[in-house]
């Protein structure tokens, strides 16, 4: 298999959160992966809950990652219930795909993405691993955290949308979030936009 990028995820502080609540952000999890990977083409991302708080999902090809987890991160930043996520990203092969899910899979791919996570403190969300997992890569990763911190509820929806919405024009997306498309420009222009769909569009071309 050519190479595929493993997210492996977990909660920041969710041993202190109600257990329906990490329940609630465990199923909207496998939606949006579910959204990501039929609108970007993805193949089955196969997304695997694993100690309570921990998750894990496949993102196959794996140039489509930086476009996937900035969705994910605008759709934990929509439906924001005061919980965290870190985000360990491994980029590699992987021998064998797992039966049922990904909770027997193995290759290189996750151990990339374990150490990517444990890689992560303080105030760290997001780390990638791998090969190839150019340096730029984290520092694309280091941009997002720092937009999606502070985005509101309406500049991550537009972004959401925006990220896997990519054939469908502006004024079209405008007009399923009940605004004008000048609104959505707005939102999109405060979120961030133009310097985060540069980063994914380089490493969609493997740059």
């Amino acid at each position: 298999m050519s190479h595929v990028a493993i997210l492996t995820g977990d909660f920041v502080a969710s041993s202190t959160a109600p257990a329906a609540d990490v329940d609630r952000l465990m199923h909207w999890l496998a939606t949006a992966l579910q959204d990501a990977a039929r609108d970007l083409h993805l193949n089955p991302t196969r997304f695997t809950r694993f100690r309570g708080d921990g998750w894990q999902a496949i993102i196959d090809p794996a140039p489509l990652y930086l476009r996937t987890v900035t969705h994910l991160l605008a759709g934990l930043r929509l439906h924001d219930i005061g919980l965290d996520t870190r985000i360990g990203i491994g980029i590699g092969a992987i021998d064998r795909p797992g039966t049922r899910d990904l909770a027997d899979a193995s290759g290189p791919a996750f151990t990339f993405s374990g150490h990517a996570l444990d890689s992560l403190s303080g105030t760290d969300r997001l780390a990638v691993a791998g090969a190839p997992a150019l340096p730029w890569h984290q520092a694309a990763l280091d941009t997002l955290t720092h937009f999606s911190a502070r985005w509101s509820r309406e500049q991550a929806e537009a972004i959401s949308r925006r990220t896997i919405m990519q054939a469908v024009p502006l004024h079209a997306i405008a007009s399923g979030l009940g605004i004008t498309r000048q609104a959505l420009s707005a939102r999109l222009a405060v979120a961030g936009e133009k310097p985060l769909l540069s980063l994914i569009r380089a490493a969609e071309a493997g740059a």
